[in-house]
C-alpha cells in the first residue's frame, strides 16, 4: 500500500518497523529553494529500507517507509516542535540547517509558520496516523506490538556529539518505551557482537520512540540509530556496501528476534 506520504508493507507478526527518515522525494516549491549542499540529501538514513528488507520480509513485519525527505519535516519530531535534548544542538521540526550546520536554504527563503503548519498536516500527520493505526491493528491480532524505529547517522558529526558514535545506539527514552528487561536483553546481544555500542547515550529515542511507547500497554518502542560507516560510505555518492551490510546484519535480525522472542513470553505470563 501506498499513500501520498509513505509506503505501507503490511505483514501478520507483532514486529512494527519505522522508517521515517529514509524518503528523498521534495516538492519543487521547496527544493529550488534549497542551497545546492542540500540537494544532495546529506542527512538522509540512507538505504535504512534496503539494510532491513529481507529481515522484515522473513520475520514478517510491517514497514512503513517515508517517501519525502526529512529536509520537508522531521517526523521524528514533537509536532510543537519541542525539542527532544533540550540544552543541546538540534534540528528543527522543519529544518534550516543541515547536520553540519551549514544552511539548507537561500538566504531569506526559510519556511514561515504557515507553511510549516501546512507541512504538518500534508506529511507528518498521515504518517503518524498509519502508525497510530498499524499499532492499534496489531495489538487487536496479538496483543502486543513491537515498535522498532529504524535509523542512521554519519559515525562523525561534531556538532551533535564528540569523537566516533558507538555502531548501535539503542533508544528507551531512557527507560520509558520499553521494559528494562528487554532492553537490557537487547542490550546483550550488542555487547556480544563485534560491534559498539550505546544505550540511552547520545541517542535515546525521538518522538516516535518517546509518544508511542507503553510497555505498560504491551506497546514496546525501540530507536535504533546506527552509525552508518557500517554499511555504507558516508561521502556522496553515499554508495551502500553489500558486503559490509551483510555482517551487520545478523546482530540486527538477532535484535527483532528476541523482542519478538519477549513479547510473545511476556503475553503468555
Amino acid at each position: 500500500m501506498q499513500g501520498d506520504v509513505f509506503t505501507l508493507t503490511r505483514g501478520d507478526s507483532p514486529l512494527l518497523l519505522s522508517q521515517p527518515h529514509v524518503g528523498l522525494e521534495i516538492p519543487t516549491s521547496i527544493e529550488r529553494r534549497l542551497t545546492e549542499k542540500a540537494k544532495a540529501l546529506p542527512d538522509t538514513d540512507w538505504h535504512i529500507n534496503r539494510l532491513y528488507r529481507q529481515m522484515a520480509e522473513e520475520l514478517n513485519a510491517t514497514v512503513v517507509t517515508a517517501r519525502f525527505s526529512r529536509y520537508v519535516i522531521d517526523l521524528n519530531r514533537d509536532p510543537g516542535g519541542e525539542s527532544l535534548y533540550p540544552g543541546q544542538s538540534v534540528t528543527e521540526l522543519c529544518p534550516t540547517t543541515l547536520f553540519d550546520d551549514s544552511k539548507l536554504y537561500l538566504d531569506g527563503l526559510e519556511p514561515d509558520e504557515e507553511e510549516i503548519e501546512t507541512r504538518r498536516g500534508v506529511f507528518w500527520q498521515p504518517y503518524h496516523d498509519v502508525l497510530t493505526e498499524e499499532i492499534k491493528r496489531i495489538k487487536a491480532a496479538h496483543g502486543f506490538v513491537l515498535l522498532y524505529d529504524c535509523h542512521s547517522i554519519r559515525s562523525v558529526l561534531p556538532r551533535f556529539f564528540d569523537g566516533r558514535l558507538p555502531t548501535l545506539n539503542i533508544g528507551t527514552g531512557d527507560g520509558i518505551s520499553m521494559d528494562p528487561e528487554l532492553a537490557e536483553t537487547v542490550e546483550k546481544i550488542a555487547a556480544a557482537s563485534l560491534y559498539s555500542h550505546a544505550l540511552n547515550g547520545r541517542f535515546k529515542g525521538g518522538y516516535i520512540t518517546r509518544h508511542y511507547g507503553d510497555p505498560a500497554n504491551n506497546v514496546q518502542a525501540l530507536q535504533m540509530e546506527l552509525a552508518q560507516a557500517e554499511y555504507m560510505r558516508e561521502e556522496a555518492p553515499f554508495t551502500y556496501l553489500p558486503e559490509k551490510a551483510a555482517a551487520l546484519q545478523p546482530t540486527l535480525k538477532k535484535i527483532l528476534e528476541t523482542m519478538l522472542d519477549y513479547g510473545r513470553k511476556r503475553l503468555a505470563t
